[in-house]
This record gives structure tokens, sequence and C-alpha cells, in this order.
């Protein structure tokens, strides 16, 4: 029976933990549950203290009786010893009875008892265009990898036993010394090539018909990769425990590493896009409108304000029709737009009467004869101005070289007089 005037405490936070609602099926706590803890178990370098949250919170919500007193007044009550007291299991043993006695990452036995090796990680390079991480996509992948004998459970022979391997005594690895020079040695260990780094050798009569003494067949997996909307370039997306299986150790994960392909016409910085765009001087001065087409195919009709003149090198923001922002796709960054303006090279002389007579009249500088007399006639080139200055560094390099070439010379010249 619940204690009356029981103070009320969080009565959430289990539930957050886990990741569900509040009116969540025992089957849906049984998901959350699985998929959180591998993802964070000890053994695959998960964080033990969210483990432990992760038991904690299972333990008490699986459990009818706990989960009403902790629904009506909270963690505290449960510590105080309501509903059959309070203390909590071994986060590994609730682990190892919610899969029955067995591990799920692929090897047999308890994770407790001679701790496994971790298998190593596949990582797959995933192309995707600006578009995809816009709209998000869902792409699926046909791979290969290796999983457990189902014929002979990973023993790799028909009667389970198997020898130490007579190469490297059992160890899996063998040691070569080398003689570098005189009384100097040097040790290189590498994995026995008799049992593949296994340690164990199987007799040629005893192999396992399916995987041929090997303990692992290959098998085809086809993985539904989701790219939500607003991922970078860059992003990884893991399918824990899907990578290699081998016996005795702890299978790694699939991480597919998302690699944007270059845009024509888009740039993203963040969660913003920038993109570059040319007016006429026509359209710089007296007003300019264009379609652009965006990266879900929506028209968007791009002007001026009546009246207004865009200068050369401008920059103009719309708002929310940047990147959707990753898992809150409802926001948007801005859309970028660079104006530069393309002059006209050249203007015959009835044009230059025709903008002399609308344009804002020129700076007003009265010379004199005498003045103009006095000064020097000059003529203006065109420069390119990057190419001018990788000029110049050349000159300066070279005259350094030069030099130094002189320093050197004089002081080898002072050392023969000496």
């Amino acid at each position: 029976m619940f204690r009356r005037g029981a103070k009320k405490s969080d009565n959430t936070k289990y539930y957050d933990v886990l990741g569900v609602s509040k009116d969540a099926t025992q089957e849906d706590l049984k998901k959350a549950y699985r998929k959180a803890a591998i993802k964070n178990h000890p053994d695959k370098g998960g964080d033990p203290e969210k483990f432990k949250e992760l038991a904690q919170a299972y333990e008490v919500l699986s459990d009818p009786e706990k989960r009403e007193i902790y629904d009506q007044y909270g963690e505290d009550a449960l510590k105080e010893g309501m509903g059959g007291g309070g203390g909590m299991h071994d986060p590994f043993d609730i682990f190892q009875s919610f899969f029955g006695g067995g591990n799920p990452f692929g090897g047999g036995g308890s994770s407790r008892g001679r701790r496994q090796r971790r298998g190593e990680d596949v990582v797959h390079p995933l192309k995707v265009s600006l578009e995809d991480l816009y709209i998000g996509i869902s792409k699926k992948l046909s791979l290969s990898r290796n999983v457990i004998c189902s014929k002979c459970n990973g023993k790799g022979s028909k009667s389970g036993n198997s020898m130490k391997c007579s190469g490297c005594q059992g160890s899996g690895m063998k040691v070569t010394i080398r003689q570098l020079g005189p009384g100097m040695i040097q040790q290189m260990q590498h994995p026995c090539n008799e049992c593949k780094g296994t340690g164990e050798s199987i007799n040629e009569k005893d192999r396992c018909p399916l995987c041929k003494g090997e303990k692992v067949v290959q098998e085809k997996k086809v993985l539904e990769v989701i790219v939500e909307k607003g991922m970078q370039n860059g992003q990884k997306i893991t399918f824990p425990g899907e990578a290699d299986e081998a016996p005795d150790t702890i299978t790694g994960d699939i991480v597919f590493v998302l690699q944007q392909k270059e845009h024509p016409k888009f740039k993203r910085k963040g969660d913003d896009l920038f993109m570059e765009h040319t007016l006429s001087l026509v359209e710089a001065l007296c007003g300019f409108r264009f379609i652009l087409t965006h990266l879900d195919g929506r028209q968007l009709l791009i002007k001026s304000d009546p009246g207004e003149v865009v200068k050369p090198d401008q920059f103009k923001a719309i708002n929310d029709e940047g990147m959707p922002v990753y898992q809150r796709a409802f926001m948007k960054g801005k859309l970028y737009i660079h104006f530069t303006v393309d002059f006209p090279d050249s203007l015959d002389p009835d044009q230059i009467k025709a903008l002399q007579a609308v344009l804002p009249p020129r700076p007003s500088m009265q010379l004199s004869d005498m003045e103009l007399d006095e000064c020097e006639e000059t003529t203006l080139h065109d420069v390119n101005m990057e190419e001018e200055m990788r000029r110049k560094q050349a000159q300066a390099q070279e005259a350094y070289d030069e030099d130094e070439d002189m320093r050197g010379g004089g002081q080898r010249v002072q050392c023969a007089q000496q």
C-alpha cells in the first residue's frame, strides 16, 4: 500500500532517460531500452553512468507497481522504500536478464566474464547532394558482412573442439627477431599465419562444412540510411552492432560519413546559403527581377525595390530561405546573394551625352589654362592585381636570393684570405 502524505518529487526523469512518453507501452519501453543499452554498453565504449541510468529507469518502469508509485510520487518515494524497497539491482544483471543471459553483440556468454575485445567499426563514405541535405532522403544500401556461422555457432568445427596452434602456442602472435648489426637486434610481432591470429587449429576432417573452419560466413544485408534535413557534410550516421561479427568479439558499428558534392549555384556555410548573381549596369541602376529555382524546386521571384541602386559587391539576404536547421527543420538559415555589376567596356559620345543628362553632375573642378600647362600628362592602363602581386613577390624573392649569394660569397673570400 502507498503511504499517505508522501511528498511528490520528479516523476519524468526515467521517461526522459529512455526517450519515451509517459503513456509508453511495455513494448515501447523494451525497444527504447534495448537500443539505448546496446549503444551505451561500457564494452562498446559507452558511458558507464548513462548505462546505469538506463538500467535504473527500465527496472522501475517495466515493473507495473513501481511505475505506478513513480508516476504518483516520483523518484524519492522509491528511494524511501515504497512498493517493496528502493534498492536498485546491478545494471549488468538487468542487461543480461533482458537479453535472456545471451550476448546481443554477437558472441556467446556473459559480457561480465572474460572481457571481450571490440571489433573494428566499418566506415563508408556516402555521397549526397546539397538538395539531399535540404529536403532529406532515404537510401537503401546493400552490404556484405561476416556473421557467426549458424551451423557450428562460431566454433569452426563439427565437434566444437579445437586444438592449440602449434605455430604460436595458442597466443595467436609470432615474434620475428632480426639482427640489425653487431649487438643490435629488432623484435617484430605479427599475427600467426598458420592460425590467422586465432591461436587455434582445427582438424581438417572436423571442420564445419558450412564455414570451412572460418567460424564466420558472409551474408548480404540491406541498410536503410536516413539522411535528415539539415545534416552537415562530414556528419556520421551510425548503425550500432552491424559490422563484421567474430567469435568472442563485441561487434563494431557500421558508420556512414556524409560527403556533400559541390553544387553549381549554392555554397553552404552552416545553416546559411550563399549564391552569386551578376547584374547589368542598367539593372543595378534602374531595378532588376529574376527567377531563382531553389533546392526543393520552388521558384522564387527576386527583385529590387523601386528606385533602389545596387552597388558592386553588395550583399542582400532573404530570411528563412537557407538550410533547414538539423532536427529543427521548421527553422531555416538565411539565403545571401552577392551581387556583382557588369559595366560596359566603353560608351559612344551619344550615350555619354544621354547619361550626363540624367545622372547627377560631375564634381566641378575649375582649372585655368596656366594650371593645365604646368601639369604632366599621364596614361592609365588596365592591370590584373593578382598577377601584379605575384610578380612583385617573385622579384622580392630573387633580390633576397641574390643578396644571400653575395653575403655567402663574401664569407668564403674572407675565409680564403685568412
